[in-house]
């Protein structure tokens, strides 16, 4: 076989990163669209007063930057560790889609049990199931999904 015929894989962590991307943009619109009453920039800015506080609001675009890099690095570190994780779901359940869905309830968990709580925003009160739910369905369409396909398509090669 030719160096010219030989397929070039990119390495793991360019795959993740990029899958991290991928998640964390389609994660962004998701919330965007969902709340579509607050602007965006005041939904980056809510991530960033997790870091920040109440000091976020009363700062500019600075904090709108914070909350975009806290967003993605926090969207990339779940892709890491779910596509790590891969094989290890793979062999409870067997499925890709049922996987991409576990994560998602994970990454939800994880979030609003653990990181939210934390964090300057602190712990919230659980009032209805339907923000919940959707919640729940936006993580499984846009962290568990990608990072499912992408894990899955390297285990099979």
């Amino acid at each position: 076989m030719s160096i010219a015929t030989t397929p070039r894989r990119k390495p793991v962590f360019l795959k993740i990163f990029l899958t991290g991307l991928v998640a964390g943009t389609l994660d962004a619109i998701a919330a965007i669209i969902w709340s579509h009453k607050v602007p965006p920039a005041v939904i980056f800015q809510y991530i960033a007063s997790g870091v920040f506080g109440k000091a976020a609001f009363q700062s500019g675009s600075d904090m709108v930057l914070w909350g975009l890099t806290f967003h993605y690095l926090i969207a990339t570190g779940f892709t890491t560790v779910f596509y790590f994780a891969y094989p290890l779901f793979y062999r409870i359940f067997r499925n890709k889609y049922i996987i991409a869905c576990a994560y998602g309830i994970v990454t939800w968990f994880f979030m609003n049990l653990v990181v939210v709580p934390l964090s300057k925003i602190g712990p919230a009160p659980f009032k209805h199931l339907a923000p919940i739910l959707i919640g729940m369905g936006i993580l499984i369409i846009c962290i568990g999904l990608p990072v499912a396909l992408v894990a899955d398509r390297n285990r099979t090669k």
